[in-house]
């Protein structure tokens, strides 16, 4: 597997690999990750679709990218995606998954079609103090040595960031700026998560700086994301044969692994005895090219199908990809009237089981009790809000300053209540949501980044909370009479709690090793899928990232010989680096720092030595001076 960049070979189609007409393919899950593996497997590895199997251990699929009616309990999505013009990986398998709205169109078309005829941009960011615009005015507000502090971030290596939270960075000077709101509720992150993840967030997004206070640079699917993404997956694979088996848990992978064990990580520091121990099983450091890394071989599947245990015995032609962990496992749905409980005890057949009794097996399958060892740490609460008549949408039109039945662009991302003691935060995407939901109501998603605090109107936490409850709490902030909220959350919506215990996992700090590659050295026939697989320069907590891994596992373990598209490079483009300089300082130029008086003496000088270079046109071009 090699990474490519441009058009060449973009559109290229790849020869049909020698012997895939003899070969297998088990894959578990049915994530954006899985479901990228079964659609490469099938377009470019051509292998027939009735020799692919997708394991799934729930009745439907998708995973985490979910949206469905429950009958008798109302519209639920516990998440949505946010989508970049820079997602290479997914719009590459896009443009050749058919639409399931219209007759020869791509998925992509009508996505582009769509973002293009209504660009998406927010008219209020944040509120404040019952419905009032926060003030924001766009700002990031950061201070001279929040930026230093953010710069220091961004250029520390990578293994010096193993393990650390992101307050080992920040102070308060970044933690309470506007950026850090911004930042915290669009990404759901927690001043304890990896600095390693915040640096690689902003390298990766590094051309959407300015466009983080007003959303700008995203887009987003007309319909909730199960919809218009897993279903045209779905019909896709279904078309060619593939084979769903639902109601199947997988129990564990069995390996052959010669040489031993391998080394095995120790988590007492991240000093270089620690780098050195973990070299030979982790993707972010070069292998020794005079080694011959161990062999493994995925032996066995057991399953437990519809409550009978059986086991799938495999050759090196049976390949597995294995989406282990999951962000979503252990979530439960409340009600109108009811709290979602509390389970986040490892249930047996789940995706951290699984991946506790692979990880046992050799130190290169990664480390998930990095992840999935305390879910306090790692959980937040959403709610899906429908309102049922024309009583609440005109309290929405009044913050986000759209018509919500418009079928375009409402709030355009989150509206953060910043003064919320949950830290609430709610979107309302294109109406409706659903294609069955009928007209004269709208799903608005709702989630909260501190559930166990007492709420500002509803004194009790967020996880004791009925539906009926956290709606009341969002009508409070939203402006609505105290005297109307109480009718209006009870008669006039239906509200749907969930509780994710390990929603955010993929952020606990963590070092190289603690995530597998997605094809660990020495792999024969299998290879590891999703958020937490291990692959080079790419972000987590994206569909990209998802879909990216199950394209380079599919290209790896059949030889497939196309490029994989390379990771967006704005990092590298010294214009998007001096464009986010002087975005972050809300549009200031280097200039108007604070600096001393050797400091400035020395930027003169700089500076006046660029005069009459391209460089110094750049600088003025940018404004950074």
């Amino acid at each position: 597997m090699y990474y490519s960049s441009g058009n060449y070979e973009a559109f290229a189609r790849p020869k049909k690999p020698e012997g895939v007409d003899g070969k297998s393919a088990y894959i578990i899950g049915t994530g954006l990750a899985a479901l990228s593996a079964a659609c490469y497997l099938v377009r470019d590895a051509q292998m027939p679709g009735a020799n692919i199997h997708i394991l799934e251990k729930d009745a439907v699929p998708g995973g985490a990218c979910d949206g469905l009616e429950i009958p008798g309990l109302g519209y639920v999505m516990r998440g949505g995606r946010e989508m970049d013009n820079h997602f290479e990986v997914m719009w590459d398998l896009f443009r050749s998954i058919p639409s399931i709205e219209t007759e020869g169109v791509s998925v992509l078309d009508e996505y582009y079609w769509l973002n293009k005829e209504d660009p998406n941009y927010s008219l209020c960011r944040a509120t404040k103090e019952l419905g009032k615009d926060a003030g924001t005015q766009g700002k990031f507000g950061l201070s001279d040595k929040a930026a230093q502090q953010i710069m220091k971030l961004f250029f520390t290596p990578d293994e010096d960031l193993y393990d650390k939270p992101i307050t080992d960075f920040f102070d308060d000077e970044v933690l309470n700026s506007n950026f850090w709101m911004y930042w915290r509720t669009m990404f759901a992150f927690e001043n304890w998560h990896s600095a390693l993840e915040m640096k690689l967030y902003i390298k990766r997004y590094i051309h959407h700086i300015g466009g983080l206070p007003d959303f700008s640079a995203l887009r987003f699917t007309r319909y909730n994301q199960y919809e218009s993404m897993i279903l045209p997956m779905v019909k896709y694979l279904e078309g060619h044969g593939v084979q769903f088996h639902y109601n199947t848990k997988v129990e564990n992978v069995e390996f052959a692994i010669g040489g031993g064990d391998g080394p095995k990580r120790e988590r007492t520091g991240v000093g270089q005895d620690t780098i050195q121990k973990i070299q030979a099983t982790s993707g972010m450091f070069p292998r020794n090219p005079y080694s011959t890394p161990t062999k493994k071989i995925a032996v066995r599947i057991d399953v437990n199908e519809d409550g009978s245990e059986r086991s799938i015995d495999l050759t090196e032609n049976d390949l597995v990809f294995i989406t282990n962990g999951g962000c979503v496992e252990n979530s439960t749905m409340g009600s109108q009237h009811s709290p979602a409980a509390w389970n986040p005890e490892i249930r047996p057949g789940g995706g951290w089981d699984m991946w506790r009794r692979i990880a046992a097996q050799d130190a290169s399958f990664g480390h998930p009790d990095t992840f999935c060892s305390d879910p306090q740490a790692t959980k937040w609460m959403s709610a899906t809000v429908t309102t049922l008549d024309g009583e609440i949408p005109p309290y929405i039109k009044r913050i986000c300053k759209r018509d919500p039945f418009s079928g375009r662009v409402v709030t355009g991302g989150i509206v953060t209540v910043t003064d919320s003691n949950w830290l609430m935060s709610w979107t309302l995407n294109r109406q409706q949501q659903f294609r069955d939901q009928p007209k004269d109501q709208l799903c608005v998603w709702v989630y909260g980044l501190f559930p166990d605090k007492p709420g500002n109107y509803i004194k009790k936490p967020m996880t004791e909370c009925t539906g009926e409850e956290i709606c009341a709490e969002w009508l409070y902030h939203m402006g609505v009479p105290a005297e109307r909220i109480d009718a209006l959350a009870k008669n006039h919506a239906n509200t749907v709690p969930v509780m994710m215990p390990y929603i955010t996992a993929f952020f606990m700090p963590r070092a190289a090793g603690d995530r597998p590659d997605v094809v660990p050295d020495g792999a024969v026939n299998f290879a590891f899928l999703g958020q937490f697989a291990e692959t080079p320069r790419d972000t987590i907590f994206t569909t990209e990232y998802s879909m990216r891994t199950g394209m380079e596992a599919v290209y790896t373990l059949l030889d497939v010989d196309r490029g994989v598209p390379e990771v967006w490079g704005s990092v590298y483009d010294v214009r998007n680096l001096l464009n986010s300089t002087v975005k972050l300082r809300d549009g200031q130029p280097i200039t108007t720092m604070k600096l001393n008086f050797v400091e400035r003496a020395v930027l003169g000088k700089v500076l006046k030595k660029l005069e009459g270079t391209d460089i110094a046109k750049l600088l003025h071009e940018y404004g950074v001076v």
